[in-house]
């Protein structure tokens, strides 16, 4: 083999992004979402009316798997879609105050998670982190 096990990163950042998603999905359960629909809306309360594909694009999933999560999300109640004025075909996508509740019970919890992360970094370590992260994207997308 080229690279050994210790040199290999890729486990690492799988390991530390299972962690993540356990621990909110965890969380999450108790206010009965999941990650995804967690992340959607957490998205629409800072960008509504935002059409499917663009909610999707920001989730960093795929639109059949936002389709999916947005018709959940709509048959309880949380979030309405409607026809945009101008673009009959474009659905906008809104909280309903179901939905607001929901978030915002979710993003406590889920803040929980953030914070504990954070807190184990210092300011300094954390843009480091961030670009390091950064970093590994674009090395991974080179080619």
């Amino acid at each position: 083999m080229e690279m050994t096990a210790d040199e290999r990163l890729g486990m690492d950042v799988k390991r530390t992004e299972q962690a993540l998603m356990a621990a909110k999905s965890a969380a999450l359960k108790g206010v009965g979402l999941t990650v995804a629909q967690y992340a959607a809306l957490f998205v629409l309360a800072e960008n509504p009316g935002i059409s499917g594909a663009a909610l999707a694009r920001a989730c960093l999933v795929t639109p059949q798997a936002m389709a999916a999560v947005l018709k959940n999300l709509e048959e309880r109640g949380l979030v309405t879609r409607s026809a945009h004025p101008w673009h009959q075909k474009m659905l906008e996508t809104r909280l309903t105050d179901a939905g607001r509740e929901t978030a915002r019970l979710a993003d406590e919890r889920a803040v929980r998670i953030e914070r504990r992360l954070a807190d184990e970094f210092t300011p300094q370590e954390r843009d480091s982190l961030r670009g390091l992260l950064a970093r590994c994207v674009t090395a991974i997308e080179q080619d």
